[in-house]
C-alpha cells in the first residue's frame, strides 16, 4: 500500500491521533506498515495498548481510501498527506501535525509568512472593524490571513484579507461538506478562489464542540503569529492563543474598552506578556527581517476598501472617522470639524450610496457591507 493512502485511512480511524501514529510509525517503521501489523506489534508503540490496537485492526480493512478520494473531489478537493509537497512545512514542527489536510483551492509557498485572526463570535463593530482593516492591511503588505470561518471576528478578518486581494485561509472544524456556519458558504467559496479552505476531517464528519479546540492549533501551526481579537478569558479563541504559545509563535492582542467582556482575554493576554496591537506597525515590527522598513509598502486607508463608489474628499473623511466604531452626530462633527447642516447633508449621501447607515439614537455606522466586503 503506499504511504499517502495509507495516511488517508489512519485519519479516518476515530481515536486514532498524529501523535500515536507517529510512534507506530517509529515502532513498525511506516505507515502502510501499520495497517498490516498484528495486535502485540501494534502495542509495541509507546502509548498504544490493547483497545486502540483493536480499533486500528477492526476499522482497518474497512475504510476505502479510494472512495473517500472520490468523495472529496467530487467538491472540488484534494487530499493531502505529510509526504506531499503542498503540505506546509510549519505544520511538521508543531507536536501533533494532522495526517491528512482536505483543501479546496491551494496552499502555497507563500503562505508560509501567515498571520492568524481570530476572536468571539459576538465581537463588538470595534473588533470587527479593526480585524476586518488589520486583515486589508495585512495582505496587502503580502502577509496570508489564517481564521476559522466562523461568525464574528474569523468573517471579518477572512473578508478583509479577501478586499486586500491578498491570501487567506480558512481552518475548518468540520468536513468540507459539512462548511459551518452553513451562511458563510459563499464566503468559503471566495477563499478558495483566493486561497484555501482546509479541513483535517473525513468527509461527512460535522462540527461539535470536540472538534473546534482540536482544530485550533492547525490555525496557529500554520501561522508566524496570532492576533486576539476579542474573547472572554475562557472563550474558545483563547485555545488558539494557547496552542500558539505551546508552538513558539508570537501571540499579539488587541487592546479594548474595559467594560467589554471581550476585551478580558486580550488583556489577560498583554498582561502575560502578548504583544499589544494598536496599528499594522506593531505586527511587522515583530517580522522586521522579512519586511525591513523602508520596504514596507504604505497600506491604502480605509475607504479604499470600496472602489466602487466614488467618494469626495469630505466623504471619505467621515467614513475613515467611523471606520473604528458607530458614532452619534455630534461627535462625528466634532471629530471631522463638520458642522451640524454639512454633515447632515453627506450623511443623507453616504446612505443613498450605501456606505453609511443611521441606527437610533442619532447614531450612525458604516454599512455591513463596506464593514464585512460583501459588495
Amino acid at each position: 500500500m503506499e504511504p499517502h493512502t495509507a495516511y488517508i485511512i489512519l485519519n479516518m480511524i476515530e481515536g486514532l491521533g498524529p501523535v500515536s501514529v507517529r510512534r507506530l510509525i517509529d515502532a513498525l517503521g511506516s505507515p502502510a506498515a501499520i495497517l498490516e501489523a498484528d495486535r502485540e506489534a501494534l502495542m509495541k508503540a509507546r502509548g498504544v495498548g490493547e483497545k486502540l490496537a483493536l480499533k486500528i485492526i477492526t476499522r482497518r480493512d474497512s475504510i476505502d481510501a479510494e472512495a473517500e478520494i472520490e468523495q472529496a473531489a467530487e467538491i472540488g478537493a484534494r487530499i493531502i498527506t505529510p509526504l506531499d509537497a503542498e503540505y506546509p512545512a510549519a505544520l511538521k514542527t508543531i507536536h501533533n501535525p494532522p495526517l491528512a489536510l482536505y483543501v479546496l483551492g491551494r496552499i502555497e509557498p507563500a503562505d508560509a509568512k501567515a498571520i492568524g485572526i481570530v476572536g468571539s463570535r459576538s465581537t463588538s463593530h470595534y473588533g470587527l472593524n479593526a480585524a476586518d482593516r488589520l486583515a486589508y492591511q495585512l495582505g496587502q503588505t503580502g502577509f496570508t490571513v489564517v481564521s476559522g470561518l466562523a461568525r464574528g471576528a474569523d468573517t471579518a478578518a477572512h473578508h478583509g484579507a479577501l478586499k486586500s486581494a491578498g491570501r487567506t485561509i480558512a481552518v475548518l472544524g468540520g468536513a468540507l461538506d459539512c462548511l459551518y456556519p452553513p451562511e458563510n458558504a459563499e464566503l468559503a467559496d471566495k477563499i478558495a478562489k483566493q486561497g484555501a479552505v482546509i479541513s483535517e476531517y473525513p468527509m461527512g464528519r460535522k462540527a461539535d464542540r470536540m472538534t473546534f479546540p482540536y482544530r485550533n492549533r492547525i490555525i496557529s501551526g500554520l501561522s508566524m503569529g496570532v492576533l486576539l481579537v476579542e474573547s472572554a478569558v475562557k472563550g474558545g479563541s483563547m485555545h488558539t492563543t494557547e496552542a500558539a504559545m505551546e508552538q513558539g509563535r508570537t501571540v499579539f492582542a488587541l487592546p479594548g474598552r474595559v467594560d467589554t467582556p471581550g476585551a478580558r482575554g486580550p488583556h489577560m493576554l498583554i498582561k502575560n506578556g502578548a504583544k499589544l496591537v494598536e496599528s499594522l506597525d506593531d505586527i511587522l515590527e515583530e517580522y522586521e527581517f522579512l519586511i525591513p522598513p523602508a520596504e514596507r509598502a504604505t497600506p491604502e486607508p480605509a475607504a479604499a476598501a470600496r472602489p466602487d463608489v466614488p467618494m469626495t474628499d469630505i466623504e471619505t473623511k467621515v467614513v475613515e472617522a467611523l471606520w473604528q466604531e458607530p458614532m452619534d452626530v455630534d461627535s462625528l462633527g466634532r471629530k471631522t470639524g463638520l458642522k451640524s447642516h454639512e454633515l447632515s447633508g453627506l450623511l443623507l449621501g453616504l446612505e443613498m450610496k450605501r456606505v453609511v447607515k443611521t441606527l437610533p439614537g442619532r447614531m450612525v455606522e458604516l454599512a455591513e457591507d463596506l464593514r464585512t466586503g460583501k459588495f
